[in-house]
């Protein structure tokens, strides 16, 4: 599978998209329609809204496919969460990890996460250990 990462700016602030990781939940268009519309392209216009709402409508994103970084930070590096980890299990759903975390793969393979990160308790994902939307495919209660 192709790794691909989109980036979308209003100038302050830059969006970027992950569409690999995206588990579809809807909540970012249901949230901020104006600036996240599925059914336009490019679909994320972060001139539709102000920065504060794009940034605060991201945080939400269930599996960090949605990231952002104010552009005045861009030169300094990559920007983290400063947070402690918090992990909720979702009803019927992934289990959501929120923080800075590095996923070690079988292989050992090292994979830094930001924010939130959304791991699959289903086990019906196509993208293990994360998840990629399949609780609903198949119905999983728990």
């Amino acid at each position: 599978m192709k790794d691909i990462t989109k980036k979308y700016s209003n100038g302050e602030v830059t969006v970027v998209w992950k569409p690999n990781e995206c588990i579809h939940s809807t909540l970012c268009f249901k949230g901020l329609g104006e600036v996240f519309d599925p059914r336009k392209r490019p679909w994320v216009t972060p001139e539709g809204s102000t920065s504060e709402k794009i940034i605060e409508q991201i945080k939400k994103c269930p599996s960090g496919a949605l990231s952002y970084y104010l552009n005045r930070d861009a030169s300094e590096g990559s920007v983290q969460a400063e947070a402690e980890t918090i992990v909720e299990t979702m009803p019927n759903g992934p289990l959501m990890v929120y923080g800075n975390v590095t996923v070690k793969d079988i292989n050992g393979n090292l994979t830094k996460k930001n924010n939130v990160t959304a791991f699959c308790r289903c086990g019906g994902s196509g993208n293990k250990p994360f998840c990629d939307g399949s609780h609903k495919k198949i119905g999983f209660e728990g």
